[in-house]
């Protein structure tokens, strides 16, 4: 059978058994704001995997990884955030993966900035972002990894302005925390260690 190198070890040549997305607006002008929150923790999950997101397919931009001995296909919709289903939809359609092995990172505005929470599934939240992914997707039981990015600092704010601000350098770092978090839950997530995941990040 084929074998195709992947993170210096080598698997079977299959289709990817999980969608990792993380979600976000596309151009340097969004680059740092706290809606890239999903985008963010994707880049450094990347990093650390030694892959790059940068083949365009989907609507997105995608790159693979093996994370504990499961190939997975990591997505950064490029529709902008309002229309992010459009990107899930269209990969786990072509792959056939059902929701259960789409996990989703996103921001969160109702968590303090730096806090996660991961949940099996839910309601969009008000998330844009997640209300797309479910609308195309019809069902809302998938994976989730939310990034707290803070609630708005002034309620005269429009919440469009908050979650298209950028990070001040504090929240940068305890975002930078968060998402080595974040891409450690993902990990254990993949493996079927959600309540582990729950337990040592919520």
């Amino acid at each position: 059978m084929l074998k195709r190198w992947v993170i210096g070890r080598t698997t079977e040549s299959k289709s990817p058994e999980f969608l990792i997305v993380g979600l976000g607006n596309p151009g340097r002008k969004y680059e740092f704001t706290r809606h890239n929150a999903g985008f963010m923790c994707l880049d450094l999950l990347s990093m650390n995997e030694n892959v790059r997101i940068n083949r365009l397919r989907f609507k997105s931009l995608l790159g693979e990884a093996c994370l504990g001995g499961h190939r997975c296909l990591l997505l950064k919709p490029q529709t902008f955030m309002n229309n992010s289903g459009e990107a899930v939809r269209d990969a786990a359609s072509f792959y056939k993966i059902p929701p259960e092995k789409i996990i989703v990172v996103f921001d969160d505005i109702s968590l303090p900035c730096g806090k996660l929470r991961i949940r099996r599934k839910g309601s969009d939240g008000g998330h844009n972002g997640i209300k797309s992914i479910i609308s195309h997707l019809n069902s809302d039981a998938f994976p989730r990894v939310k990034l707290g990015i803070g609630s708005k600092p002034n309620p005269e704010w429009e919440l469009m302005d908050w979650v298209l601000s950028a990070f001040t350098k504090d929240d940068l770092a305890l975002l930078r925390e968060a998402t080595d978090k974040a891409c450690e839950a993902v990990k254990l997530l993949v493996s079927g260690e959600t309540e582990k995941a729950m337990e040592l990040f919520n």
